[in-house]
């Protein structure tokens, strides 16, 4: 997309989804992937949170797909990207907590900067919900790092 966008300028976003809306389409259904890994205890966060921004963002690829009207508009671009740069700050998070050494910053920067994504793509009362359950995991994990450091 960035490529895209460099090479053509604005005109480019208007043809973002036919350019990479398979793309995204497909990533979101294997995103459904995610919540059986939470349901199987190989990742450990809440499932409800996690159920209702896959379900979000399903909701609005499909939304978008089946209406050809916006398809063109420039918040496809834009939430595209959005999407993506949350991704990029979600999975290293999730990564330095496999491996045992949760980074504090990365916490706070994924679990802060998806809170004006949900307020973007506000369709249903959901994302409010969401919002106050991902802050919510937040103050729980916060929680418990602190009681960690005062143990050692």
């Amino acid at each position: 997309m960035t490529a895209r966008f460099l090479s053509f300028g604005e005109d480019a976003q208007a043809g973002t989804f036919y350019f990479v809306g398979v793309m995204m389409g497909v990533c979101q259904l294997l995103s459904l992937l995610e919540l059986f890994h939470i349901a199987d205890g190989f990742e450990e966060c809440r499932l409800f949170p996690r159920f209702m921004q896959v379900m979000e963002r399903n909701v609005l690829l499909f939304l978008l797909i089946s209406l050809e009207e916006f398809q063109s508009k420039p918040i496809v671009c834009v939430q595209f990207y959005l999407w993506n740069i949350l991704g990029l700050l979600r999975y290293p998070h999730e990564l330095f907590c496999l491996s045992g050494t949760p980074y504090f910053k990365m916490l706070w920067m994924h679990q802060t900067l998806s809170v004006p994504v949900y307020l973007l793509s506000a369709v249903t009362e959901g994302s409010s919900l969401t919002v106050l359950l991902l802050l919510k995991e937040r103050q729980e994990i916060l929680a418990s790092w602190n009681n960690k450091l005062k143990k050692d």
